[in-house]
């Protein structure tokens, strides 16, 4: 069976959850391998109509339908795929994938690479050390927990599967309409200073990238840290946006008095910094945008790759 590297057998590439992270990655094969067929599945029909009215062969899909409701054209989808890539997020019940598509996942004839995108929460908190993919997991938040989860239950498939697996821990993803440049253009950007925290980012560029090359890679994949070169603090990176655009910088805000919801506190709650040394030597992938700088400028342009 062929990887997708030139073979007789094309790449069909089936994308589970197609939002910001799984678009750049759709549209980057489409143009560096085009003759490649792309699947993909979002919930909602009007979000698919859409979709199909610009051209993707795309198919509703939300987790929450049994088996018996999928569409004949997502089950075709399944039984041609020769890729998986794994966008959609788990629940509290677990991955919806697995939960409704693991039956004809499992018989998938072709289906030879599962690609899973992760994130970095599941190591939880170090206190600003450094961690790769050998460091335990111990997630805090629940969030991460079920992420935790979904990697081990997408491990078990692939070993019954007989598929080979790859799985993308990301740091916080930006990129074109979602980075500091659009906060500090809109007045809403705020630098919050908390002592010695750091975050860890990846700029979307790179997250298609490093998945476009680890769908052609030769050799068997396995778990890799996708993230950038400099963990570095949040005020850091509002700073060097404001620079760029000419604008004021922001005044600190401490911690303490930062009002934020529940949610953004949790992110405070854990500190690390997270090796990429493991992408870098067995995928021999080289990023596009190495440290925010480098993504908050290409940002500015609107460029993604």
């Amino acid at each position: 069976m062929d990887n997708g590297d030139g073979g007789a057998n094309l790449m069909h590439l089936l994308i589970l959850g197609f939002g910001y992270s799984a678009r750049a990655i759709a549209e980057k094969i489409r143009l560096f391998t085009p003759e490649a067929r792309i699947t993909i599945t979002r919930r909602g029909k009007s979000a698919v109509d859409a979709l199909l009215a610009q051209g993707w062969d795309a198919h509703g899909f939300d987790g929450d339908q049994p088996a018996s409701a999928l569409s004949p054209g997502l089950l075709e989808a399944i039984e041609s795929a020769t890729h998986l890539l794994v966008s959609a997020p788990p629940d509290e019940r677990g991955d919806p994938a697995i939960r409704v598509l693991e039956p004809a996942l499992l018989a998938a004839p072709h289906l030879s690479r599962v690609l899973y995108l992760s994130t970095v929460g599941v190591y939880g908190d170090h206190q600003g050390a450094w961690v790769d993919e050998g460091t335990p997991c111990r997630p805090s938040s629940p969030r991460s927990h079920q992420r935790l989860k979904a990697e081990q239950q997408w491990q078990a498939f692939a070993s019954n599967q007989g598929a080979d697996l790859g799985i993308f821990r990301l740091s916080g993803i930006y990129g074109p309409g979602r980075s500091a440049i659009e906060n500090l253009k809109a007045g809403q950007a705020r630098r919050i200073i908390k002592p010695g925290q750091v975050f860890n980012r990846i700029h979307v560029a790179d997250i298609a990238g490093a998945i476009h090359a680890a769908l052609h890679h030769p050799g068997t994949l396995g778990i890799f840290n996708l993230t950038d070169d400099e963990p570095a603090p949040p005020q850091d990176v509002v700073a060097y946006g404001a620079e760029l655009l000419g604008l004021p910088c922001p005044p600190d805000i401490p911690f303490e008095v930062a009002n934020l919801s529940d949610m953004g506190r949790s992110f405070y709650g854990e500190n690390k910094r997270v090796s990429n040394q493991r992408i870098k030597a067995e995928l021999g992938y080289s990023f596009i945008c190495p440290t925010y700088r480098e993504g908050l400028r290409a940002c500015l342009r609107g460029r993604t790759y």
